[in-house]
């Protein structure tokens, strides 16, 4: 059986692309994306793989800028040629599920999430991109609708669909209308080993985008002068991220895995304040035994134990994030790493590729004994 695989975008090796590299591994089979940078996929299952890009991969600055092409996208994965597979695997967050197949050609879509912002954060990005007035801003928000009418009406295009957690699964069914099976993303905690000594530092990582608020926690410790943070991650939002920074805060930028491991088994707590899908650092946190103090909102929920492997915040404000760093602090001794560890084997890896490859099994047979 032929298999094609598609994913909006590789340019960086972040959440998604953990999903993608599991899944390959299972089926290594061609790739279809928007765009790629090979660069930074060395060392990767997809250094050698077969990799076919869109239109959008000749476009000026696309490998950095790849999302200014936003209105293209649909035409752009419209356009890829999968006639020749029987089975088609989307890894999708934006429109990789939209990609054309025939009736008779099975297609399972790993959904991330529908459009983030052009569905649930959409009045948050409008707002914090500056496009919620003047003539950009009309533009963009032509765009987006016109996106969110191209997403809900390719819905339909997926025979079933997987998804990162419960959170998504609501959301998935409230706007496309669809049920999902929950299969949390895959971590690689073996790689995480356990540290029981830590050391008196707070750290967070993370791509420095406006919905990942790094720019709270970093205010957040600037109010608190005695206690050190680390800040590991780049991004859009660096400069401003930046500017808030107290002595007290040391930011490290992008960073290679094995440093990145190192502060995440000897932090003292790491902090998370996005409302996210899943969240794949706050386990691989876990996996090292440290404690997560993180928004109590999305898939987080699902991988934290409140007040056993962690602890929640209830707004994504400063002064919530200040008032659950004195929480933490009162009842720290009580939170055992060994414990916290084996919460995030509950997520390994091979857990992930044992669900996924017996959901394609089952849906296989569901759908060619159908046609």
């Amino acid at each position: 059986m032929k298999v094609a695989l598609i994913h909006d975008w590789l340019v960086t090796l972040a959440g998604a692309e953990k999903v993608l590299q599991a899944i390959y591994e299972i089926y290594p089979a061609p790739i279809f994306t928007l765009v790629t940078d090979k660069r930074k996929l060395k060392e990767s299952v997809f250094e050698k793989a077969e990799i076919f890009t869109s239109f959008i991969q000749k476009l000026p600055r696309a490998k950095n800028k790849y999302r200014n092409y936003l209105p293209f996208f649909p035409l752009a994965v419209e356009q890829f040629d999968l006639s020749n597979y029987d089975m088609i695997i989307s890894s999708s967050t934006c429109v990789a599920k939209g990609v054309l197949s025939r009736t008779d050609q099975l297609h399972i879509c790993y959904c991330h999430t529908p459009v983030r912002y052009a569905w649930d954060l959409y009045h948050q990005y409008l707002k914090e991109t500056g496009l919620n007035k003047g003539l950009k801003g009309i533009i963009a928000k032509l765009i987006l609708h016109y996106i969110r009418l191209w997403d809900y009406s390719t819905a339909n295009r997926v025979d079933y669909f997987i998804t990162n957690s419960k959170w998504v699964a609501r959301r998935i069914k409230k706007i496309y209308g669809r049920d999902s099976t929950v299969i949390y993303p895959p971590v690689d905690v073996d790689k995480f080993e356990l540290q029981t000594d830590k050391e008196n530092f707070y750290l967070t990582t993370s791509r420095m985008v406006p919905y990942k608020k790094i720019d709270l926690i970093v205010e957040a410790f600037s109010q608190m002068p005695d206690k050190k943070l680390v800040v590991i991650g780049d991004g859009p939002d660096f400069k401003k991220v930046k500017s808030k920074a107290g002595k007290n805060i040391e930011l490290l930028g992008y960073q290679p895995f094995e440093v990145v491991k190192n502060y995440t088994q000897k932090a003292k707590a790491f902090i998370y304040a996005a409302e996210e899908d899943f969240g794949i650092a706050p386990v691989e946190a876990q996996a090292c035994g440290t404690p997560v103090i993180a928004y109590g909102k999305g898939g987080v929920t699902e991988s934290v134990i409140d007040g056993k492997t962690g602890i929640f915040f209830k707004k994504q404000t400063v002064e919530s994030i200040i008032e659950v760093i004195k929480q933490f602090e009162k009842q720290e001794n009580k939170f055992d790493p060994i414990t916290i560890r084996q919460n995030a084997e509950r997520f390994s890896k091979e857990r992930f590729k044992k669900e996924f490859k017996k959901f394609v099994d089952r849906k296989i047979k569901q759908f060619w004994n159908g046609c």
